[in-house]
């Protein structure tokens, strides 16, 4: 569980720095992107992980 509660951790810290990057009138659209991108990629590791962790019980 520990990787699994740093991913959800990083992926809410990339979250805040998104919102705060786009609340100036200025921002880097470049930066906000590569974050974007990297939270999907926290993303889909977060949900491999909840798949490994909780098997797919299908009656």
């Amino acid at each position: 569980m520990h990787k699994l509660d740093k991913l959800k951790d990083e992926h809410r810290t990339l979250e805040d720095k998104i919102l705060n990057l786009m609340s100036t009138t200025l921002y880097d659209q470049v930066n906000v992107q590569r974050l974007k991108k990297r939270k999907l990629q926290i993303k889909d590791e977060i949900i491999k992980l909840k798949t490994k962790l909780i098997p797919d019980i299908i009656a």
